[in-house]
């Protein structure tokens, strides 16, 4: 399944996330990209939408490898099991927390522009993006709206392999995957037009929603 640009994507993610609607949901994507996306889905389903704002944490000597999240509020969820296993001392994982906490709340405020986060107590939260390769970061960000207090975590995603999101129904409480082509190695190649996503754009469409 090919998307002309996001904002097809969001209309026909909406479409297959109709079942929700009745949930009273609150809308959240993941900058930058997944919230073009998302803006459509809140139109469609009539639901507030804001940006879930996720910032993994790297093993200093490995950053892709990843052991933890942080998310406002002072969200944090973190691997003891990959602390252990990488041996990461006290002062490494403070340095880098501290050094992902600032810019976690410069994007906050660069994407909300001093809007107040929704709040996502006893809410079904749909998380989405606009795409998903390996699903860490997805993952990550639906463990930070668990820790937020939402009732139920939906994950939407136009596309994503079938490996990625197989493992990711295992995490939240539903995924809704549009495509999950076998042959697949970026999400850009599921779309016409994927170019990147301004932040001015992504202020934008938080202000038309809000």
């Amino acid at each position: 399944m090919f998307f002309t640009d996001r904002a097809d994507a969001g209309r026909r993610l909406a479409e297959a996330l109709r079942h929700i609607q009745g949930e009273n949901p609150v809308v959240l994507g993941l900058p930058r990209g997944g919230v073009p996306v998302a803006f459509q889905v809140a139109q469609e389903l009539g639901a507030p939408l804001d940006v879930i704002v996720v910032r993994k944490l790297g093993v200093p000597y490995h950053r892709e490898l990843a052991f933890g999240a942080i998310g406002e509020g002072g969200v944090r969820v973190i691997s003891d099991d990959i602390v252990r296993r990488g041996r990461i001392g006290r002062e490494d994982l403070a340095s880098v927390e501290r050094a992902e906490e600032a810019e976690l709340v410069r994007q906050a405020r660069r994407f909300r522009d001093d809007r107040p986060r929704l709040s996502l107590e006893g809410r079904t939260a749909i998380v989405v993006d606009d795409g998903i390769a390996t699903g860490a970061t997805a993952s990550a960000a639906c463990e930070v709206v668990r820790a937020q207090g939402a009732a139920r975590v939906v994950l939407a995603v136009p596309v994503g392999p079938p490996d990625a999101v197989a493992w990711l129904r295992t995490e939240v409480d539903e995924v809704v995957c549009l495509s999950t082509p076998r042959a697949f190695s970026a999400v850009g190649e599921w779309y016409a037009d994927f170019s990147q996503t301004p932040d001015e754009e992504v202020v934008s469409l938080l202000a038309q929603a809000g």
